[in-house]
């Protein structure tokens, strides 16, 4: 449709990442299940698309190419449209103005002829004298750090790499790499993906120019790249009664079978993060290799680039190490065989609890910590990230639950297991570097949560980087109870070392508090929602 000039709205059960084409060539996602941080709601932030996720009122026949909203019975073709603030749905197409801000930062519309948009760089440029957080993005491609970058990132917090390997140049090599049966098979296709994972990382350090890119290794489970076992089972069927071609149908059942080997009863605590690289190093060798070439070929135009490799699920010491020595390996073999000598960081994600208890003998490898507060929230709670909205709705009615956890970072539990893991990384190695890599990270009770603990920086998605930077100046305004002025450092900033202490010397190292900021208002029973993701 959109290569006709036709207008989109993708609607789905829910979305996978083999959905990534059909989302880019859309202006929007309705879903009938999933949450705030569900595919479809981070895609769509990460993208500036409009998304109405977990709407119960959607029944979607994807077969059949029809979808029942309400009383209404909609085939493909027929125009809808969504409001990602409120959650409706509507017959019709609706006319729609873009917005002046995001037309000047997308360069089709000149500063001087938007007085909205000077407003907003004035009133931000206020806060940024303020604020003490340093705000990131969460981007996965040289257009998204653009993006950000026009919003006032100071650098990505996430890179998210499996998103680079749906393009449609790449998922068939990547199929090819995950049906292999051996290292030296997979070796093969992983040299295939290495030059196009280094031209996607040159292309971003390009555009951040010299503010910090933290990339994350692989995190999802493999299975996500190959083709949906339901799918795979229907197709191999049609073509054996039609009498489809041998060849055709035996690479299909070769899928499928990989496919059942890969299914995992609770894939997100199953072979994925960390768990990948260290059953498969060789993934984990190919993408160090380009994040080391990207950034030493970077570095030789003139600009000043320091990687930040992380490591995603690490919930003991032992992983964290096992992964450290491969990167540390590799980058020293990139960098002498370019000739260019770099800084560079390796850190890790703080999503599990584990990870937080056992933080002080995991910071003795990781020089930074990023809170993945979507998972850490569901390990945390125990609530699945994309189911809980089928009854946390019920929870608030009934003054169970006063928020949705996945949408405003809960203080109380998530929030103390974040201040152990900094107290325990602080303890060993106190200059660590602290930050927030969730979708919380642009929630303004969030941000003003993680000034009140020290961090270091938040990152969210793009379009959501204004926020979050009022929201720091918000916070600090709120710490200190008193007028702008001009920025100074904050008293409770963490500890910054210049140099490296010797074992022998005792560094001072301030613990966080139990106590936060300002205890919330008690709410009156919340009203429910259909839309668990906004725009």
């Amino acid at each position: 449709m959109k290569a006709r000039g036709e207008k989109s709205v993708l609607v789905r059960k829910e979305t996978s990442p083999d959905d990534i084409h059909g989302m880019h060539a859309s202006e929007g996602f309705l879903t009938a299940t999933g949450g705030m941080t569900s595919h479809a709601a981070v895609v769509a932030r990460q993208m500036g698309k409009v998304c109405v996720a977990g709407c119960d009122d959607v029944e979607v026949f994807e077969g059949d190419g029809k979808v029942r909203i309400g009383p209404s019975v909609l085939k493909e073709g027929d125009n809808i449209s969504i409001n990602g603030f409120t959650g409706l749905v509507y017959g019709g197409m609706l006319s729609v103005v873009p917005s002046e801000v995001v037309q000047v930062i997308q360069g089709k519309l000149s500063p001087k002829e938007s007085e909205k948009y000077r407003l907003f760089a004035t009133l931000l440029k206020w806060a940024d004298e303020i604020r003490h957080l340093k705000v990131r993005a969460n981007a996965d491609a040289p257009d998204q750090a653009q993006i950000a970058r026009g919003f006032g990132a100071e650098g990505i917090g996430l890179c998210r790499t499996e998103h680079m390997f749906f393009a449609e140049d790449r998922a068939p090599i990547m199929q090819s790499m995950i049906l292999a049966s051996t290292p030296e098979k997979r070796e093969k296709y992983l040299a295939q993906l290495l030059p196009l994972q280094r031209e996607d990382f040159i292309g971003l350090y390009r555009e951040m120019k010299g503010f910090p890119v933290t990339i994350r290794l692989l995190d999802p489970p493999l299975h996500e790249f190959l083709p949906k076992r339901e799918h795979l089972m229907v197709e191999i069927t049609r073509l054996e009664l039609t009498n489809g071609d041998p060849a055709e149908i035996e690479e299909k059942k070769m899928i499928l079978a990989r496919v059942e080997e890969l299914h995992e009863f609770n894939p997100m605590l199953g072979l994925r993060g960390c768990r990948l690289g260290i059953t498969m190093p060789e993934i984990t060798r190919m993408q160090v290799r380009a994040i080391m070439e990207a950034a030493c070929e970077v570095a030789k135009e003139g600009k000043k680039i320091i990687p930040e490799i992380m490591i995603p699920l690490v919930g003991m010491s032992s992983e964290m190490k096992a992964q450290k020595e491969i990167i540390t390996e590799v980058a020293e073999e990139t960098m002498k065989r370019s000739g260019k000598k770099l800084s560079y960081l390796v850190g890790t994600m703080i999503e599990l609890p584990r990870a937080a208890v056992t933080a002080r003998q995991i910071a003795e490898d990781a020089e930074f910590f990023s809170f993945g507060t979507n998972d850490l929230t569901q390990t945390t709670y125990g609530f699945s990230r994309d189911d809980a909205a089928r009854f946390t709705g019920f929870y608030r009615d009934n003054n169970l639950l006063e928020f949705y956890p996945f949408a405003v970072l809960d203080k109380e539990g998530v929030g103390a297991v974040m201040r152990l893991a900094m107290n325990e990384g602080r303890a060993t190695r106190p200059d660590i570097k602290l930050g927030i890599c969730g979708e919380h990270g642009g929630e303004p009770s969030s941000v003003e949560f993680c000034h009140t603990l020290g961090l270091d920086y938040v990152s969210c998605s793009p379009y959501r980087v204004a926020i979050a930077r009022l929201a720091a100046a918000q916070a600090a305004l709120n710490a200190e109870g008193q007028q702008p002025k001009a920025k100074s450092k904050p008293k409770n900033t963490a500890v910054k070392a210049s140099a490296k202490t010797s074992a022998k010397t005792k560094t001072p190292v301030r613990r966080v508090p139990a106590t936060t900021s300002r205890k919330a208002k008690p709410k009156t029973k919340a009203q429910p929602r259909k839309t668990k993701a906004r725009r």
